[in-house]
């Protein structure tokens, strides 16, 4: 009976999360973050209103959350790419540093002094205060990277402020777990009335310095596992269970030393996790596919990892301290802002990015929410009531945050999402010159892809396909009040399928006074070759593009596909470099999605031949196949 009872918790507890992800991505569509849907999902099947997830479940899945932190832990460490931070590295230390100190030190001062008015620690003695106000500043600190990225992928956020923000959001994720590990042990300390003396600091800086060392040998753990040849889910399922066994292997050296050496030996899993990501992101040739591997994973490790904690939290106590969670929210936030503030004038930056610098830092998610269980589990006697508050915090921030940092990148102006401009958001604008039957299907096709194509006729009659992407303008001679009236200034690219002579005349009248990026034109002779190259025309050439397609799809067929865009989700583009922190980094050590292939390197007009011991220029023009969504979040980070 007693396993037929777990056969039935795990199954139910397998269709309640298959429902949780589902009715999650509902919050998705109101614009709320899909982890508050969860938590809520999480606190209707919980015992207080469905008894979907009955308390003795709760307490029976407890390594579900454990699997769940270490994941996570792997999540953020990974993150954490110094390569790709170097131009920044003065704002953020500075940032950084004053953050996680005023920040920590302002809010835990501040909810000692509020104690007597919150229920639970008004019971306590000076003592426990202490440690909780400290626990709950340590907590105070921690950000959400995973929020921030969406956000800047959503409005293709680029340039110094926005680097400085994912530097400091990643770097101070991984320091308040350092933090964590010390003020978790001394509250322990403090609950078991152990004296503050030269043994005491010993024993915490060993402690800190077994959880690194334990960090680095699961590094090579995961290296190991990585370099394997097993499949992607093996693999995933292996870093799972690694995780796992670190949370067994701190229990186990805590019962030694409790056991052997009457000392709570305490060696921090999450701290473990995070340095054994950052050693395979930083220092080995596995990154793309550890990266690959945690991109897949998360989304589910989140599912379950966040109903359950949903459903441990008492409603009861939440209706009790919902008003003293917005005072912490309120405090909170005014420390954020001094700690941000003052970094930003210390580091020396521009007086725009520092009157701003606070708003992107008050979303928290996975990281916050894990400590908050682990100090659930380690102090019962308080742990439950504590996490109610500080998860309502948390779900605040999760609601507040991902504005505010949307409002402090448009104020900075590194706001590049398609929405402002004119044209309806991923749109692209082309000009095509010409009147014949390929300049209706081509038109159509560019359509079918999301541009805005605009075909400039001369006098003719033509009948367009109809689409609200394709519009039809008549002119009757090429010069510059035509191309006004054509807004060839605000047109990425110009095709143009005339005589040479006109050709010519549109490439030239656009490179001297508009700069356009692509010219494409069909050439009639061949003779006009190189006068159109010397402009940086495309130059398709009739005579022997249709025989140079027949061999191709002869000879690679699927390469010719890819290149063509025939292939389903697969695309081929060219990506120039402009970001200066990728300027000098090799290709080999390239922060790239393991579905993307980088084809052919050019420089200055010359293609190179590249390896993996190529440095990347600025300016240089990589050429890459792979996925949609994978190239769109490569553009971001490149140009």
């Amino acid at each position: 009976m007693e396993y037929w009872k777990i056969i039935s918790l795990v199954a139910g507890l397998i269709i309640i999360l298959v429902a949780s992800q589902q009715l999650s991505l509902l919050f998705k569509k109101i614009h709320l973050p899909i982890v508050t849907g969860l938590l809520v999902i999480g606190i209707i099947s919980g015992p207080d209103i469905l008894g979907l997830i009955p308390a003795e479940a709760i307490i029976k899945f407890e390594f579900v959350n454990e699997v769940s932190l270490a994941f996570i832990a792997f999540a953020a460490g990974a993150e954490l790419y110094l390569k790709e931070y170097r131009s920044q590295m003065k704002s953020i230390r500075w940032i950084t540093i004053c953050s996680i100190s005023i920040t920590f030190l302002l809010s835990s001062t501040a909810i000692f002094l509020l104690s007597n008015m919150i229920p639970f620690l008004s019971n306590f003695g000076i003592t426990t205060r202490i440690g909780i106000s400290l626990l709950a500043g340590t907590i105070f600190v921690a950000r959400s990277p995973s929020s921030a990225i969406a956000v800047i992928n959503e409005l293709r956020a680029k340039g110094p402020f926005t680097r400085t923000v994912m530097g400091v959001t990643v770097l101070l994720d991984v320091l308040v777990i350092i933090l964590f590990a010390i003020i978790i042990s001394f509250v322990n300390s403090l609950n078991s009335d152990t004296s503050f003396n030269i043994q005491y600091i010993l024993i915490l800086v060993s402690e800190i310095g077994a959880s690194i060392l334990i960090g680095w040998l699961l590094g090579k753990t995961l290296q190991f596992i990585l370099s394997g040849n097993q499949s992607r889910t093996i693999k995933s399922f292996l870093i799972l269970l690694s995780g796992l066994g670190i949370y067994l292997l701190s229990n186990f050296l805590r019962h030694v030393g409790n056991l052997y050496f009457e000392v709570d030996f305490y060696t921090e899993p999450l701290l473990i996790c995070i340095i054994a990501s950052f050693y395979v992101t930083n220092y080995t040739r596995y990154r793309r596919e550890f990266l690959k591997i945690i991109h897949e994973t998360i989304p589910y490790v989140y599912v379950a990892f966040f109903t359950l904690i949903g459903a441990s939290i008492s409603l009861d106590y939440l209706a009790k301290v919902w008003m003293v969670g917005l005072v912490l929210f309120i405090i909170r936030l005014a420390v954020i802002s001094i700690g941000a503030f003052t970094g930003g004038v210390l580091a020396g930056d521009q007086f725009r990015y520092t009157k701003i610098s606070w708003m992107p830092y008050i979303t928290q998610a996975g990281v916050s929410i894990g400590l908050v269980s682990i100090v659930a589990g380690e102090f019962p006697e308080w742990g439950a009531e504590f996490a109610t508050i500080m998860i309502a915090i948390i779900v605040i921030n999760q609601l507040v945050g991902p504005p505010m940092l949307k409002w402090a990148i448009g104020i900075a102006g590194e706001d590049h999402s398609r929405a402002r401009s004119n044209l309806p958001a991923g749109i692209h604008r082309a000009i095509i010159f010409g009147c014949e039957a390929h300049v209706k299907v081509l038109a159509r096709q560019l359509s079918n892809h999301g541009w805005k194509v605009k075909i400039a006729a001369c006098g003719q009659e033509i009948n367009i396909p109809f689409s609200e992407n394709i519009s039809l303008e008549h002119y009757s001679e090429i010069n510059y009040e035509t191309f006004e009236k054509l807004e060839v200034g605000k047109t990425e690219t110009i095709i143009a399928l005339r005589t040479d002579e006109e050709n010519f005349k549109i490439c030239e009248l656009a490179y001297e006074n508009y700069g356009t990026h692509d010219m494409v034109i069909r050439l009639n002779n061949r003779y006009n070759f190189k006068k159109f190259h010397e402009l940086g025309v495309k130059i398709v050439d009739p005579s022997t593009a249709i025989v140079s397609l027949l061999d191709h799809f002869v000879r690679s067929p699927m390469a010719t596909s890819l290149l063509l865009g025939m292939e389903k989700n697969q695309d081929t583009v060219e990506i120039i470099i402009q970001n200066p922190d990728l300027h000098g980094i090799a290709l080999r050590d390239l922060h790239l999605p393991s579905d993307i292939l980088i084809l052919s390197t050019q420089r200055k007009g010359h293609m190179i031949i590249s390896t993996g011991y190529t440095r990347l220029r600025l300016g240089d023009i990589l050429t890459l196949v792979g996925s949609v969504e994978s190239i769109n979040n490569i553009r971001l980070r490149f140009e």
